[in-house]
């Protein structure tokens, strides 16, 4: 019998292996740490700052303002994203309604797993995923979600009060925060 092979594609492998191809003065080695010995382990990277000067005319440089959506830990979701992972998903045909008739399916699971199982098998096939948030699983966020203050803490920060607790201007009703 054949052994099945569960891994998905390491998609940021894939990526690299083209971006090589195409801009392969972009490729740099970077020392990723060291090995037993104490002997440095290199790897071959990209240099995000030569990239760019290769594929444009005009780069956005630095911090300028632009639109993007980001989140703590947004840079290590990405490398997250694009790593290979050695799981598989099963059907549970006893807990199912119909399993061979039906052209649904519910899974559980992690949602970043599961969408890397999905993404190899259901790619161009699926019309709609629906992703159920974790609530109540009683793991707190790692970011602040508790914005609650009391009107003194928000007298001292907000800097409408002097040193002397006097008011620094007049809230009237044309004030957006009458």
């Amino acid at each position: 019998m054949e052994k099945l092979n569960l891994e998905t594609k390491n998609l940021a492998k894939d990526k690299f292996i083209k971006l090589a191809e195409l801009f392969p003065n972009a490729i740099t080695e970077t020392i990723v740490g060291q090995d037993e010995e104490g002997n440095d382990i290199i790897d071959r990277a990209i240099d995000a700052d030569v990239l760019r000067q290769e594929i444009a005319e005009h780069v956005i440089e630095g911090r300028e303002e632009r639109y993007e959506f980001t989140w703590p830990d947004k840079r290590k979701s990405m490398l997250l994203a694009n790593a290979p992972i050695n799981k598989t998903l099963r059907p549970i045909r006893e807990d199912s309604l119909n399993f061979d008739e039906t052209e649904n399916l519910y899974i559980e699971g992690d949602n970043l797993d599961v969408l890397k199982l999905l993404r190899e098998t259901y790619l161009g096939k699926v019309k709609m995923i629906y992703i159920d948030p974790p609530y109540n699983t009683g793991n707190d966020f790692v970011y602040e979600d508790d914005f609650a203050q009391n009107m003194e803490d928000y007298k001292e920060v907000s800097g409408d009060f002097d040193e002397e607790g006097n008011r620094l201007f007049k809230n009237t009703d044309s004030n957006g925060r009458f």
